[in-house]
């Protein structure tokens, strides 16, 4: 019996880390480079996992994710969560939240230089959101909490 429990744990622990995300590491350089496609629109989130009104505003970009899912659309999000949480305790709540969108996590530490490589605009505070339409070569950027709406009427048709 007991061999059978530890056997029947080993599968469960081994599906379950199969459906985890890979979540790779980001720098500035491979960030931008990500969004420069010309022919996709970029959702990037930029959010962590001790930030309450990140994690609230998670399930927005699942759902935009969803509606666009037939689109050239992308939705990343990029998590500035601490070194000591990568990989392991992001991929955990990654996990637990079924999070749908690409998650990467964020390496550099240094905003004075990081920030002007990926928009000027912002101050570093989190949540923030940039949308990217290279095809239409429009930017948004909002440095606050955003809805599936808001994102929605930001990029228009698609």
């Amino acid at each position: 019996m007991k061999n059978l429990f530890c056997l029947l744990l080993s599968s469960l622990l081994f599906h379950v880390t199969s459906l985890a995300q890979d979540i790779p590491s980001y720098n500035a350089e491979n960030l931008v480079q990500r969004f420069s496609g010309n022919d996709t629109v970029y959702i990037v989130n930029f959010w962590a996992t001790w930030c309450i009104p990140c994690v609230k505003e998670l399930p927005e970009f699942g759902k935009l994710e969803q509606y666009y899912k037939d689109k050239p659309v992308k939705v990343l999000l990029v998590s500035f969560d601490f070194k000591e949480s990568y990989p392991e305790k992001l991929a955990a709540f990654v996990t637990k939240r079924k999070l749908r969108p690409e998650v990467v996590w964020f390496s550099e530490t240094n905003a004075n230089e990081f920030i002007p490589k990926i928009e000027n605009r912002w101050s570093g505070a989190l949540p923030a959101t940039l949308i990217i339409d290279n095809r239409k070569k429009t930017r948004h950027f909002i440095e606050d909490t955003i809805t599936f709406e808001k994102i929605k009427e930001l990029t228009g048709e698609i």
